[in-house]
């Protein structure tokens, strides 16, 4: 079998993360635990999962020439990914996130976007050969909205398949649902999207479908994901019950290993079981990147699963 292509257009930063016994509230401060650093940003992060996961996978992006950009070169060098479309900025710092993680995982987070906030549609326009060669295409929302409907256009009109994560989550133009072949927000974002409650996801899945997006793949956590699809009502599939640590990247994770099933030719549920379990992995582990896990991992948890089942 061909080695699957994936291109990641989107946002690479360093993550200071602190954990807590619990998340502060508006105004307080909570003491926590020592301060550790790790290669994250929901790009960089889908990218290291696709090639983890055994893609060819080129990221487009950009980082700067400082201490937290040179250590995210050779991070990424070290992943194996193709990194002819990942510039360097002289005069704008690294994307910066700054994460409080509490009890059962949970967690939140602010982002510096730094050089994120320069990518550019000239740098979708430079990447168009590597678009070509690509099957599937991950975006998300750390860069500028208009580089994100030219690079969706841009692959759309490659016939790519176009996966969108829509975090962190904002309004979005109706070409870029257009463009979208499957979107991909948690039952937060899937609410602010839509202005439904976050409790009713088949809900906001189907207004969703009805912006044209071709898929919409709203995802709970180990309850599970709501699928909307053209022709089909909203259905749940069922998540994975593990024991998680933390959250962080487990929705990067999952759509990480979705480009890789599309991009390798599974067929849909199956494609989805796969992201799941990813993602269900990516959780039991600390920090963004360190948390992703590699293929054998994935065929091995998912083998236990069927052994559990039976």
């Amino acid at each position: 079998m061909a080695q699957p292509r994936v291109i990641v257009v989107g946002s690479s930063n360093t993550d200071m993360i602190v954990r807590a016994a619990r998340l502060p509230l508006p105004g307080e401060t909570v003491l926590g635990g020592d301060l550790t650093t790790a290669a994250g940003g929901k790009g960089a992060n889908q990218a290291v999962a696709a090639a983890r996961l055994g893609a060819h996978v080129t990221f487009v992006g950009r980082i700067g020439q400082d201490m937290f950009g040179q250590q995210t070169l050779a991070a990424f060098q070290r992943e194996g990914l193709n990194l002819e479309y990942l510039h360097q900025d002289a005069d704008t710092p690294s994307g910066v996130a700054l994460i409080v993680v509490g009890p059962g995982g949970q967690n939140i987070i602010a982002v510096a976007p730094g050089a994120n906030r320069n990518l550019s549609t000239a740098d979708v326009t430079g990447a168009q050969p590597a678009i070509a060669q690509a099957r599937v295409m991950v975006l998300q929302l750390e860069i500028p909205i208009t580089t994100v409907l030219a690079a969706a256009l841009a692959a759309r009109k490659a016939g790519l398949t176009v996966i969108l994560n829509p975090a962190p989550a904002e309004a979005l133009p109706t070409p870029l649902y257009e463009a979208v072949d499957v979107l991909t927000p948690n039952e937060h974002e899937a609410a602010l999207l839509t202005g439904m409650p976050p409790d009713q996801p088949e809900a906001a899945a189907a207004a969703l479908l009805g912006r044209q997006v071709g898929t919409v793949i709203v995802t709970l956590g180990e309850a599970g994901v709501v699928v909307a699809r053209r022709g089909e009502p909203p259905r749940r599939l069922p998540g994975f019950r593990v024991q998680a640590v933390d959250s962080t990247a487990a929705g990067d994770a999952f759509n990480g290993g979705l480009a890789v099933a599309l991009a390798r030719g599974d067929e849909f549920d199956g494609a989805v079981r796969y992201a799941q379990a990813v993602a269900a992995i990516s959780v039991t582990r600390h920090g963004a990147q360190p948390s992703l896990p590699k293929a054998d991992e994935v065929a091995q948890f998912l083998q236990q699963q069927v052994v559990r089942a039976g």
